[in-house]
């Protein structure tokens, strides 16, 4: 027996991995390893590349866009409630795979930073990779969600085989 899933179901599977993967790991690193208590910049050494570090950060994906104060996180709030309803329409529209995954990526990231920054008005970062005395941000899995939906729409747009030279030709007489 095969179950075969639309384009739908496999974004909103998607979107269900990526924020269930995203708060178990929070909840394991936060809870699980005693990073809540913690004060920002703690470090845990992992591997030689790798460090888990504790960051609260106040901003959306990678640190962008930090608000302080309520209207801020009011705002902000209000910014990505309103993005995660358009993306969920689109989802729901959606008629290739590869797009609806992307966009179901892209809703669960957001979903798992939303539900930190209503419950603790940050987000918990922790994942740092460094090499050669450089670090990039400290992010978590929700922001590699985030990061690998909007590849997945850039592949979509540009790639996708209804895209290519003569997709939109008429055949016939």
């Amino acid at each position: 027996m095969t179950i075969r899933l639309s384009p739908r179901e496999w974004g909103l599977a998607a979107a269900a991995g990526a924020l269930l993967a995203d708060q178990a790991t929070k909840l394991l690193v936060l809870y699980g390893l005693g990073f809540a208590a913690r004060d920002d910049g703690y470090s845990l050494r992992v591997l030689p590349f790798f460090n888990l570090t504790m960051h609260r950060n106040p901003g959306i994906s990678f640190g962008l866009l930090p608000v302080h104060g309520p209207f801020g996180y009011v705002l902000l709030v209000l910014i990505v409630l309103a993005v995660i309803g358009a993306l969920g329409l689109w989802l729901w529209s959606s008629a290739r795979r590869g797009l609806a995954v992307g966009l179901g990526l892209i809703l669960g990231g957001a979903l798992g930073n939303l539900i930190d920054r209503v419950i603790y008005g940050k987000v918990a970062d922790f994942f740092d990779f460094h090499a050669m005395g450089y670090h990039w941000y400290v992010f978590n899995l929700a922001d590699c969600a985030i990061t690998l939906g909007l590849a997945a729409l850039i592949y979509d747009a540009f790639f996708r085989p209804d895209s290519g030279p003569g997709a939109n030709r008429q055949t016939g007489a």
